[in-house]
């Protein structure tokens, strides 16, 4: 099961600002914190609703979120229309490898909203509606959104599974993964990766350009569970 931001796609950077210059020009919210960690569901919708409660002291209603989605995925299409994204290096092969294995099977999980994580792959070379998924159209929490990708994983294969890895960039990823008892590989390098350890990682990759290595390390982490 894979995050999408900055596990298969170099999003991370492109996907803030879209969503920064969105609060700013649809709200007129500024001064947004940036760092996502400190909210408290990390995803697309929990923080959209988090900062519209503190900003104006309620909740958004349903038309004023479907607004800021579209203007926020319209951004991101803008964006990858003048500059395709790009691939984490390796990650195009590896979810073609996996799918067509005969132990793996692919589910996606992501933090963002499901017609901003379609432009973001299909920018990058890759399709999101090849796989099972869940987003935040589905629920605000990380741990709603993982489990529901495994039910529909479940729903499309016709069978259940002997055991789950995540596989994500974030430290929020390793906080879901250990509240939901699900194995976690992490992405990353440098600082992020020594967090993602100290987090619960049980590995950390800076890509996927060894793909033998890293098949290897879930092959390991599979027979342990």
């Amino acid at each position: 099961m894979f995050d999408i931001d900055g596990t298969l796609t170099e999003t991370m950077k492109i996907d803030e600002e879209c969503f920064v210059c969105s609060l700013a020009e649809i709200y007129g919210f500024t001064g947004v914190e940036t760092d996502w960690s400190r909210y408290k569901h990390t995803t697309d919708s929990g923080i959209f609703h988090e900062i519209h409660l503190d900003r104006t002291g309620r909740l958004p209603s349903d038309a004023e979120v479907s607004h800021f989605r579209q203007h926020f995925i319209a951004l991101l299409g803008h964006a990858s229309s003048a500059s395709a994204f790009a691939p984490v290096p390796g990650a195009r092969q590896l979810l073609s490898d996996l799918s067509a294995s005969a132990g793996y099977r692919v589910s996606l999980a992501t933090g963002g909203w499901r017609d901003s994580a379609r432009i973001k792959m299909a920018s990058a070379g890759m399709c999101f509606d090849d796989h099972p998924a869940a987003s935040a159209d589905d629920a605000h929490d990380r741990e709603s959104i993982m489990k529901i990708s495994m039910q529909r994983a479940v729903e499309r294969h016709g069978m259940p599974f002997v055991s789950t890895v995540y596989v994500g960039d974030g430290i929020w990823d390793a906080r879901a993964c250990r509240a939901l008892g699900i194995r976690f590989i992490g992405i990353g390098s440098g600082e992020r990766a020594a967090r993602l350890v100290s987090e619960g990682a049980g590995c950390v990759f800076q890509n996927y350009s060894d793909a033998g290595l890293f098949l290897e390390s879930l092959d390991e982490i599979t027979r342990a569970v």
